[in-house]
């Protein structure tokens, strides 16, 4: 149930072949975090946002994780 700036959104614990800008605070719909923007290695297209650093502590659990859009996903080999 995560939101992204295009719409839904997943959160993960890690994510592979992707790059990670600087990070910075961002109010977003559950408060303000300190994120950083990551994007595709091949084709640099940003994918979605790793959350560094969350200010209120409901939202500590996000800490390290990342989000990727849906809009940015690709089914590939049946996946859904």
């Amino acid at each position: 149930s995560f939101q992204g700036s295009q719409g839904r959104a997943y959160l993960f614990n890690s994510v592979v072949n992707v790059g990670c800008g600087p990070a910075e605070e961002r109010v977003l719909l559950t408060g303000l975090h300190a994120v950083a923007d990551i994007y595709c290695e091949n084709c640099k297209t940003t994918l979605g946002w790793k959350y560094e650093h969350a200010f209120e502590s409901s939202q500590k659990y996000k800490e390290g994780k990342f989000i990727i859009e849906l809009a940015h996903m690709i089914k590939d080999n049946g996946w859904e």
